[in-house]
């Protein structure tokens, strides 16, 4: 029988965030589900059916220090502690280099970088004296190999990967596990929204995208029993990724091919949809 885990998430009010919420919630866990719009997520939460005994909403807005602090102070008073955090919100922009804008920059930098260094520290903080917890960080296989069209989301999840392998190892002395989940691209809206832009062809490129069951099944079959460091999904486009980023120079000459690739099947998306 699985133990039932008191889980913190963020992002929950699409995608990966929300159907996490709803099948760990079913397996039997106590979850406090956050995102920066709690209209939505409340909204979310009556269509999905989450059951109040299961499942605590909360605003948080993963830039802020407040809210952090805030959104265990909860997790304290509805579940009286936390095992796991998760932190899945993240933001992406597609745009080339020369059309970057400041914004740009800052959301990047400060959702996807800033909300997991800050959700870390706050949980290993919560976690230490009780010498245990897991934290686990959503970073993406644009974390191995940088993404042409995506710079500012390379990087950022560059960022998430370098900082959560660092804090696994200062975390373990306190028996925290830190691990970074590496995946493809996912069926969700942030994958959607850049079916129209020709700066993210290379997120197409891939034989078929993960769905968010898929990152369900990882994560109860490998990443809570097994806490490892890194996991990247599915493993051969991990280890694809892995050779990219070693030979940078390589991977620019194939890259032509696969923008060729993933435009074709933006194109297929489209035509399916009726655009």
């Amino acid at each position: 029988m699985t133990t039932s885990l008191r889980m913190l998430l963020t992002g929950c009010a699409s995608g990966i965030g929300r159907h996490l919420t709803g099948a760990l919630s079913a397996r039997g866990h106590k979850i406090l589900a956050t995102d920066i719009n709690d209209q939505a997520l409340a909204v979310e939460a009556d269509r999905c059916r989450w059951t109040p005994e299961r499942v605590v909403r909360r605003r948080l807005d993963v830039r802020s220090e407040a809210d952090w602090e805030a959104a265990l102070d909860a997790m304290t008073e509805a579940y009286e502690g936390v095992d796991v955090v998760i932190n899945i919100a993240g933001f992406l922009r597609p745009a080339y280099v020369q059309d970057l804008t400041a914004q740009d920059l800052d959301l990047h930098m400060d959702v996807n970088v800033k909300g997991v260094v800050l959700g870390t520290r706050a949980a290993a903080r919560r976690m230490i004296p009780s010498g245990k917890g897991h934290i686990i960080n959503f970073g993406s296989l644009a974390s191995l190999a940088p993404v042409p069209g995506l710079s500012l989301y390379s990087a950022s999840k560059f960022a998430v990967r370098g900082f959560s392998l660092a804090a696994a190892t200062e975390l373990s002395s306190y028996g925290i596990a830190v691990t970074v989940l590496l995946p493809d691209a996912v069926e969700t809206p942030m994958l959607e929204l850049q079916v129209d832009y020709a700066e993210a062809a290379m997120t197409f490129s891939g034989q078929k995208a993960l769905t968010v069951e898929d990152i369900e099944r990882v994560l109860v079959d490998q990443v809570l029993p097994r806490r490892p460091m890194e996991l990247a999904i599915p493993f051969s486009r991990g280890a694809l990724a892995r050779i990219a980023n070693t030979a940078p120079a390589l991977s620019r000459r194939l890259a032509p091919v696969l923008l060729k690739k993933g435009m074709q099947r933006q194109a297929k998306i489209k035509r399916s949809e009726g655009r």
